[in-house]
């Protein structure tokens, strides 16, 4: 699936998308920045609104004290 405009999407979509990459193709919030387009700041911004926080060493955006 390609995304055109990663940051106008739903967070909650978007988090979906992020996470899914980080678990299947990307090896690290640098690969999923060139994968998808977007500056890991965007998305960290974007993410955080609603709570999720890119962690690396999960190597997914949770929530807080997940």
């Amino acid at each position: 699936m390609e995304i055109h405009h990663p940051e106008r999407l739903d967070a909650h979509i978007l988090l979906g998308i992020v996470n899914e990459r980080l678990r299947l193709s990307c090896d690290n919030l640098g690969e999923l920045e060139e994968d998808l387009g977007i500056s890991g700041a965007q998305l960290e911004h974007k993410l955080g609104a609603i709570g999720f926080h890119y962690l690396p060493e999960q190597n997914q955006f949770r929530r807080e004290g997940e």
